[in-house]
């Protein structure tokens, strides 16, 4: 059954103005860099979809591949009658292996800040779970320390798929496990999808593909911009770069300046220097230690590991 949907924060910026803000101080910056959460406008989602289907792209179907092999094992971990909350719930398609995996969950809280993305995914679960109560949340990550779920003394699993975590900073991933312990209290389980180290063979295919959707999805950044803030950039005078910066342990992404350039936005102007970069999407990969010591600082601990047979992916359950 899907209940009211409720608005986490009724004072959100405009959507635009948040837009226009962060890209005028990222283009400021010296050294360009804008938020990734702007790649995934309707464009840029139905691209990042193709990605997940990519040959090369390994992170959808090996954590898809572990609810499936390891979902009983996943079900006897978490307790009965739990209320699910999922941060970041876009499609919900991994959250249907998880509910048949529980013993029969109470309730569904997806929580999205795109609502074209949320209520349709929230319908759909609450056809295919009739017993499950759905309760929709439209807000986003910054809003999760005023959120307050009315849900009484239901035992809280948080799922966070996809290895999301890996975008963030290692100081925003603490930020935002923190957030997510206030929000889902002192009893609760989260069960993320962690990203693992791999050879570079693996890594860098997975987003610089060869048919070039990865490519698209980057560079669709700069014609939201064009279409939604009068921007002036020429897309076939940027290239899509990938690369693995050691030092971070991180899959960067950017945007490269073809030539000296310059382009302008809401009436400001930016010049680019030829082989300058706008740095638009990390992609962190984790060690199990590592990772470990990241869910201790954001007041979580490891609980179990589900891992796939070529070590590429992971599901933790922290408590």
């Amino acid at each position: 059954m899907m209940l009211e949907p409720f608005l986490a924060n009724e004072h959100h910026a405009a959507p635009d103005g948040d837009f226009l803000d962060a890209v005028l101080h990222g283009l400021s910056l010296p050294k360009k860099s804008l938020p990734s959460r702007f790649l995934y406008d309707a464009r840029g989602s139905d691209l990042f979809e193709h990605i997940t289907e990519l040959p090369e792209y390994y992170p959808t179907r090996t954590e898809i591949g572990l609810l499936k092999s390891q979902a009983s094992e996943i079900g006897a971990a978490l307790p009965s009658r739990a209320v699910v909350v999922e941060f970041g719930s876009g499609s919900s398609r991994k959250t249907e292996l998880l509910l048949a995996a529980l013993d029969r969950p109470a309730a569904y809280v997806p929580i999205d800040i795109s609502a074209a993305a949320l209520y349709p995914a929230a319908r759909r679960i609450a056809q295919s779970f009739p017993d499950v109560d759905v309760y929709p949340v439209l807000g986003g990550f910054h809003d999760l320390e005023r959120m307050r779920l009315p849900l009484g003394d239901s035992r809280l699993v948080g799922f966070f798929p996809g290895s999301t975590i890996g975008n963030f900073s290692q100081l925003a991933a603490v930020e935002f496990l923190l957030s997510a312990r206030r929000l889902l209290g002192p009893g609760a389980v989260f069960l993320l999808g962690v990203d693992l180290q791999k050879p570079l063979d693996i890594l860098l295919p997975a987003y610089n593909d060869a048919d070039g959707v990865t490519a698209a999805f980057n560079l669709n950044l700069l014609a939201r911009i064009n279409r939604d803030l009068q921007g002036t950039f020429d897309l076939d005078a940027f290239e899509h770069a990938a690369i693995y910066n050691e030092r971070y342990q991180r899959i960067e992404m950017h945007l490269r300046s073809l030539a000296a350039q310059s382009a302008g936005v809401a009436g400001r102007t930016f010049c680019f220097a030829a082989g300058e970069t706008i740095h638009t999407e990390n992609s962190h990969k984790y060690t199990p230690e590592v990772f470990e010591r990241l869910a201790r600082d954001g007041g979580w601990e490891v609980s179990q590991v589900f891992v796939d047979e070529n070590r590429l992916f992971s599901v933790q359950l922290l408590a």
